[in-house]
């Protein structure tokens, strides 16, 4: 369910955009940027970036170029992410980065074009998503 929710809406998303994912442990945020990246059509095997802190993944289309999916949940700091790099990805107009965590590095996230979603566990075992 996670990776078709991913799917669709990577037609909504544009070059710049910040995806920021929010929800607990086990929510289904990785599973959400597998289908972002099958609707891009990203062969590589997409895994959470939870302890390399980035993952860049080419797409070959015309205005976007990148998919950049950033985790935070073991950041000890914003500078951590300044120092791989990531900084030089954040709304660049042919990149879409999808950041979970991201509360962890609001600083970073200043005058940027984001997009919030939560991801909520319901008692009965579903999702709430909230965009």
């Amino acid at each position: 369910e996670m990776e078709k929710i991913g799917q669709e809406l990577a037609g909504r998303l544009k070059g710049g955009d910040i995806l920021c994912l929010e929800g607990n442990l086990g929510a289904g945020k990785t599973t959400l940027v597998k289908g972002l990246a099958r609707a891009f059509k990203i062969k590589d095997d997409i895994t959470s970036p939870t302890f390399s802190l980035m993952n860049i993944y080419d797409i070959k289309t015309a205005k976007i170029r990148r998919l950049i999916h950033i985790d935070t949940y073991r950041l000890k700091n914003e500078e951590e992410l300044l120092d791989i790099g990531a900084e030089d990805y954040l709304g660049k107009p042919d990149t879409i980065c999808v950041i979970e965590w991201p509360e962890k590095i609001k600083g970073l996230l200043k005058n940027k074009k984001i997009v919030k979603m939560t991801i909520e566990h319901l008692p009965d075992g579903g999702r709430k998503i909230i965009l």
